[in-house]
């Protein structure tokens, strides 16, 4: 599944003109399931693994895990605030935690794959989902 959601989300990105090297993406989520501190065996790892082979510009919110190290690198959750949604190429929800605000994720990333199905607006045409 990793694999396919790196997939999805290039092929979110080409469309929009862009190429996964040096795009900003963040992780929603790196918890193995939502609202828990336990990153064991989360798909998040995986994908963020893919996509740092691929070049891209990584780096994730969760509220309950506050850092990470994949591949070597060590990762530290960023503050879930518009700016930084804003100032991101594609944010993936992996893990929906209730914390998140789905509303603003909506209304402030630029582009979204939504792999949990927690974005309900059927009509944005900024909403990827698998």
């Amino acid at each position: 599944m990793p694999t396919h959601v790196c997939n999805k989300a290039a092929e979110a990105l080409n469309q929009a003109g862009k190429s996964v090297k040096g795009s900003k993406v963040i992780i929603l989520g790196m918890a193995y399931k939502r609202n828990i501190d336990d990153e064991r065996e989360s798909p998040a790892l995986d994908i963020m693994d893919e996509l740092d082979r691929k070049s891209a510009d990584l780096s994730y919110i969760d509220p309950y895990i506050t850092s990470v190290e994949i591949g070597g690198r060590s990762y530290h959750s960023l503050e879930f605030t518009p700016e930084v949604l804003a100032g991101s190429d594609l944010v993936i929800i992996v893990t929906d935690h209730d914390a998140f605000d789905y509303g603003m994720i909506l209304e402030k990333a630029p582009l979204i794959l939504d792999t949990r199905n927690a974005i309900k607006d059927r009509k944005s045409k900024k909403v990827w989902r698998l």
